[in-house]
């Protein structure tokens, strides 16, 4: 039995003074008052990033390999993230099968930190592709939804243009068990809706790379924020949206729809300036990526800074930031029943955090990595 007694703990609905919780063999047993001296610190529920390119110097699109899953996994649990979906952009029908192939050794193995994969592409919008390349931009073919039927894979998301696939498309990936997300769209608001019937359920990165929301033509970002039962990633950078633009999406959707996602590349928890990327390279200025045209290509964000950023800058509570990283993940990946909460039975996903919310501890299943 491992115990921790912190000062405070929040459980994933409510905050609590003074409390030790106790695990043993990965799950949690029990939360109780505290005795004794506590941490002056707060423990949450460990942080869930549903869109992960890579982290610790590894790009997995690059190195389909078991080491940089590892590699990948390590960095962000630095950063508090306790679970990952492994992300390929768009690719070749090749190196999407080596990535599942990985995947599914990890998913095997029960590799600390993987959940699944989520591939953001092929079947997306050439106009709204931003650094994704055109080269492999294509439609869902025999071949890709081989790879998306697999049962081997854990939790498995695509991002779709709605007009890159049919309804009847997004309905088999349904049925294969797929939690289908939107974007990289140009499409209008009509073709949106026509998608959310067949049963998608999410948008990938709200506001980036989809058609934006006009008085008389809604688009992909006006349909996502009228839709009341889907969920919506952001990237609190300071890049990828305006603060006014995420106060905008809390106002317009229930509270539990908007998850935190880092779409992090490599140098995330590295010093990494540069690194090649298809044809080109991809820059670090400070804090944000670009490609060699100055495009936004992903982001070195981490989750705990996320959650800060949801705090200080949009003035959010931190329980409801704390919930973007972990509760509403967890529901939007249907493993709710046993993550994004520390209650007894959970698996002990822990973040220990100071109070500037940086992170002094992470536990995968109970094992600090951090």
């Amino acid at each position: 039995m491992q115990q921790l007694a912190v000062a405070r703990l929040f459980d994933g609905e409510k905050w609590l003074n003074n409390q030790c919780l106790s695990w043993q063999d990965g799950r949690i047993v029990r939360v109780e008052p505290a005795v004794g001296e506590v941490l002056p610190l707060t423990l949450a529920p460990g942080f869930i990033d549903v869109q992960v390119n890579g982290g610790g110097g590894a790009l997995f699109n690059t190195d389909t390999s078991l080491d940089a899953l590892r590699t990948m996994v390590k960095a962000h649990a630095q950063f508090g993230s306790t679970l990952l979906l492994p992300t390929v952009i768009t690719d070749s029908v090749g190196t999407m099968q080596a990535a599942a192939d990985v995947v599914a050794a990890a998913i095997a193995a029960v590799e600390p930190g993987i959940a699944g994969v989520h591939f953001e592409g092929p079947h997306l919008s050439v106009p709204k592709r931003g650094v994704h390349p055109t080269a492999h931009i294509r439609q869902l073919s025999d071949a890709e939804m081989a790879i998306y039927r697999r049962t081997d894979l854990g939790i498995k998301v695509v991002t779709v243009a709605p007009e890159n696939v049919t309804p009847a498309q997004i309905r088999q990936l349904v049925e294969a068990g797929v939690i289908v997300c939107l974007g990289h769209s140009n499409t209008d608001a009509e073709t949106v809706l026509a998608a959310l019937d067949a049963g998608a359920s999410g948008f990938t990165h709200l506001y980036n790379a989809m058609s934006p929301l006009t008085s008389r033509e809604p688009g992909v970002v006006g349909a996502a924020l009228a839709d009341p039962h889907s969920w919506c990633g952001l990237i609190l950078d300071g890049h990828h949206i305006h603060p006014l633009a995420v106060k905008v999406a809390l106002a317009a959707k229930p509270k539990g729809k908007l998850l935190l996602v880092t779409d992090a590349m490599s140098p995330v928890g590295t010093s990494q300036t540069e690194f090649d990327f298809f044809e080109g390279k991809v820059i670090r200025q400070g804090n944000k990526l670009t490609n060699l045209e100055g495009n936004l290509a992903g982001s070195v964000l981490d989750m705990a800074d996320a959650v800060r950023y949801a705090v200080q800058v949009l003035g959010l509570e931190q329980g409801e930031a704390l919930r973007m990283a972990s509760l509403y993940p967890a529901e939007f990946l249907g493993i709710a029943a046993e993550r994004g909460r520390l209650q007894p039975g959970y698996i002990a996903d822990l973040v220990l955090l100071n109070e500037q919310g940086a992170v002094a501890a992470c536990y995968l299943a109970g094992q600090q990595l951090s």
